[in-house]
C-alpha cells in the first residue's frame, strides 16, 4: 500500500503511535502538530526527550524516578521512615503525594505480576523492597496497588515475602467513592466497603 506522506513523516507518526493510548489518527495529529512548531520549539521538544532519557533514572533507595542518586522524598529528614508505601508505577507516587496525607517513604515496583504478559517477580523491583525491609526500621508496609487481579496477586506475593520480618502489612481501603450513589456500586465494591468499614 502506497504511503500518503513522506518517509520521515511516516516514521514520526509510527513513533507517536508507539505511545500508550495513542492510535494512528492521534499519532498523525501529534506529528502534524510537531511539524507545525517553529524550528526553535521543535528542537526544544526533541532536546527535552533526549535530556530526560540521559538524566532521569531510578532512585537507589525507592526505585522512583529522579535525576539525583537519591530522590527528594528519600532524602528528606521530615519523612516517616517506619512506613513504606508500595506502588506499581512512578505516577502513583505523584497521585498519593497530591493528597498531602501520607508522610512515609515509597517503593516503586515498575509494574505488577502478570503471567499473561510474562511479567514475573524477577521483572519487578521486589528484591529491593525485601532488602529494605530486612535492613530493619520498617514497621509498616502499605500495599497501594490497583484492586484488580494482578494488583491483588502482587500484594499477596509481597506480603508473604515480608511478613516473616515482623512488619505490619496493610493495603488501601476499597469502597464507595465520595460523592457517588450506592445504587451504582457493583457487588464487589459494596462487599469491600462493608469489609473495610471503620468506627465513627
Amino acid at each position: 500500500m502506497a504511503s500518503f506522506f513522506p518517509t520521515a513523516l511516516e516514521n514520526l507518526i509510527d513513533k507517536f503511535a508507539m505511545l500508550p493510548g495513542i492510535g494512528k489518527k492521534s499519532a498523525q495529529r501529534l506529528a502534524f502538530f510537531v511539524l507545525g512548531l517553529p524550528e526553535g520549539e521543535a528542537e526544544s521538544f526533541a532536546d527535552a526527550i533526549i535530556a530526560a532519557r540521559a538524566t532521569v533514572h531510578t532512585c537507589v533507595v525507592c526505585q522512583n524516578l529522579t535525576d539525583a542518586e537519591i530522590c527528594p522524598i528519600c532524602a528528606s529528614e521530615k519523612r516517616d521512615r517506619s512506613q513504606i508505601c508500595v506502588v506499581a508505577e512512578p505516577r502513583d507516587v505523584a497521585s498519593i503525594e497530591r493528597g498531602r496525607e501520607y508522610n512515609g517513604l515509597y517503593h516503586v515496583l515498575h509494574g505488577v505480576l502478570s503471567p499473561l504478559s510474562h511479567i514475573g517477580p524477577d521483572d519487578l523491583r521486589i528484591s529491593e523492597l525485601v532488602s529494605r525491609v530486612s535492613a530493619g526500621g520498617v514497621e509498616e508496609v502499605i500495599m497501594a496497588l490497583n484492586p484488580d487481579t494482578e494488583g491483588e496477586t502482587t500484594s499477596m506475593y509481597i506480603s508473604r515475602l515480608i511478613k516473616p520480618f515482623g512488619v505490619k502489612v496493610t493495603r488501601l481501603a476499597y469502597g464507595i467513592p465520595v460523592g457517588s450513589n450506592l445504587e451504582f456500586a457493583d457487588d464487589a465494591t459494596l462487599q469491600r466497603a462493608l469489609e473495610g468499614r471503620v468506627e465513627m
